[in-house]
């Protein structure tokens, strides 16, 4: 019996040997999965000269009112709520909204494009994506409206919908007409129209476009077949050939209708201009004034130039008054754009047949008066800040904050706070890529600012690097992190110009513990600093040049980024 027992005894530690060496074979066969970066805390500060130079009094606020890359403004009221939404792009979550009840004191409610079933930005260029969303309160049916154009992804333009902004939106109605920046507008009758621009029939000229109206059916949401007709040729005069007249909306005032429309181009030459006419699908006759709003006659030289301001829309105060929103941009000191277009606010004098923007074509101020009751919270009390501020962020909250952003995909995917910070899951994807990555952003908001976050992180693989990362978009970046050569870790600084990357310089490092990374940005001198345990910063690569980060070099609409990234595609 005993010789029994210890043969089954041997069977069985064999048995459980083999078992055991299968499994170990299987787990050194088996890939290893790159491990996270952990982020315990991001802080960005601007400091840029013009807000030193003029300090608020207790009567003023500043415009731009939102800073940074939030082009395209459109402003709707229901009551004595304001909501306002901006381009987005390829950014992900898409359309930010923010709502007001006082024009000046701002909070970010979230962002009508939150999910998969509206967006389809996988493959898309930073130049696609979501186009000059327009959105409108429709008293007739208590509802909500913001119609765009989707450039790629395959919805062209489309709409969606909601009676509480505060509760999300629809998915997307595919709308059956070609052009892009479409609007709508509620007339008082019941009747709803949508105008965008479009190509002509046959073009005279380059950039020769028309702005086309349709009657809108509210009960199935589409255009009414046969009903479009062009309501503007070409522009305010098209003996002068005026280019690409778009961004419009029809406004409604003592039973006359107002067209407003930009001209003339998103850079230096973009205005805004106005049109009336005794119904909504005209004719539309041009004021005698045009422009009622631009910066392209002033001179480059003045100091804290404003340009490029048009794209504007209305809205009108519970009393009577008009304070119009546009876009512009702050060039740096050798007059590239590196924060991209801006949303700026002055208040609209429409005392006589036409609105006119006060002050609006002459050098633009960094201040505006108050309006009449309002007190200015801005950075306050949960209100989206502006001038010189300090973001700080250490992820402890169960939700990202509605600041950050990712591109072409969703933020949730890769990027999770937990206690100890903010842990981004590497993609497979490397920086360069025309796909979603595993990057998570924040808008570069100043001319002059300071962005540092706190590192622990540990690669395993040359092909593996987390760290900071400044983007214009794929082709155009620098990427500043850690990463590992054979037995030895590095830190590394890239620069990747028309698609194309070159290593700036890199560092052997002893990765103890966690390490600060940093960017210091001085107008167009940008450098990348990083630090141990609380020891000063020391300097990695000098100082750099930021001019891949502007939209002069790069082309395109938006404006930079900065932000934390990991990826295990070198």
């Amino acid at each position: 019996m005993r010789k029994k027992n210890i043969l089954c005894l041997s069977a069985l530690l064999l048995s459980m040997f083999a078992t055991t060496s299968f499994a170990n074979t299987e787990t050194t066969h088996k890939k290893k999965k790159p491990a996270p970066a952990l982020f315990s805390q991001f802080t960005y500060q601007g400091n840029d000269q013009v807000y030193n130079d003029n300090p608020l009094n207790g009567n003023e606020f500043y415009t731009p009112i939102l800073q940074g890359c939030y082009p395209d403004p459109s402003i709707t009221r229901k009551g004595n709520d304001y909501y306002l939404v901006n381009s987005s792009f390829a950014f992900y979550p898409g359309v930010p909204i923010f709502h007001s009840t006082d024009l000046v004191n701002w909070t970010q409610i979230g962002n009508v494009l939150d999910r998969e079933s509206q967006l389809n930005l996988q493959s898309v260029g930073m130049r696609e994506g979501i186009y000059a969303p327009d959105i409108m309160y429709n008293p007739n049916n208590d509802t909500f409206y913001m119609i765009t154009t989707h450039i790629g992804g395959g919805w062209g333009n489309m709409v969606v919908k909601t009676q509480d902004p505060l509760k999300g939106w629809s998915d997307p109605i595919a709308l059956q007409f070609g052009g892009i920046d479409p609007a709508m507008f509620f007339d008082t009758d019941g009747k709803a129209y949508v105008v965008h621009n479009d190509a002509p029939v046959q073009a005279q000229y380059d950039g020769h476009r028309v702005i086309k109206i349709w009657e809108y059916d509210t009960t199935t949401d589409q255009v009414i077949p046969g009903s479009d007709q062009v309501i503007v040729d070409g522009g305010v005069d098209i003996t002068q050939q005026p280019i690409w007249i778009e961004g419009p909306h029809i406004y409604k005032k003592d039973g006359k209708y107002y067209l407003l429309c930009a001209e003339g181009g998103t850079g230096d030459w973009h205005s805004e201009v106005v049109f009336v006419s005794d119904s909504p699908k005209g004719p539309y006759i041009p004021a005698d004034n045009n422009p009622i709003l631009s910066q392209r006659y002033l001179s480059k030289e003045r100091s804290n130039v404003v340009d490029w301001a048009g794209h504007a829309d209305l809205a009108e105060t519970p009393q009577g008054e008009y304070y119009g929103v546009f876009l512009g941009i702050r060039p740096n000191n050798e007059g590239l754009v590196n924060t991209g277009r801006e949303t700026f606010m002055l208040p609209v004098q429409w005392d006589g047949e036409f609105p006119l923007f006060v002050n609006g074509l002459i050098p633009l101020s960094p201040k505006l008066k108050l309006p009449k009751g309002v007190t200015n919270q801005t950075g306050q009390n949960g209100y989206f800040p502006n001038g010189n501020f300090t973001f700080a962020d250490t992820f402890n909250a169960p939700q990202l904050d509605h600041r950050w952003i990712a591109v072409r995909g969703p933020r949730e995917a890769f990027a999770r706070p937990t206690a100890k910070g903010l842990q981004i899951t590497p993609a497979a994807i490397a920086t360069t890529e025309r796909k979603p990555i595993s990057a998570l952003f924040h808008r570069q908001q100043h001319k002059t600012y300071t962005a540092t976050t706190t590192l622990n992180y540990y690669p395993a693989t040359a092909q593996e690097m987390a760290g900071l990362i400044c983007y214009q978009n794929e082709d155009y970046n620098y990427t500043f992190g850690v990463t590992k050569e054979g037995e030895i870790d590095y830190l590394v600084l890239q620069r990747t110009e028309n698609g194309v990357t070159t290593q700036i310089a890199k560092e052997p490092i002893a990765l103890n513990g966690p390490i600060q990374l940093q960017v210091e940005a001085n107008h167009n001198q940008y450098r990348f600093n990083y630090a141990f345990d609380g020891e000063p910063f020391a300097n990695l690569g000098g100082t750099v040049s930021g001019d891949i980060l502007s939209t002069n070099v790069t082309g395109g609409f938006t404006g930079s980024l900065v932000g934390m990234y990991a990826t295990s595609s070198k």
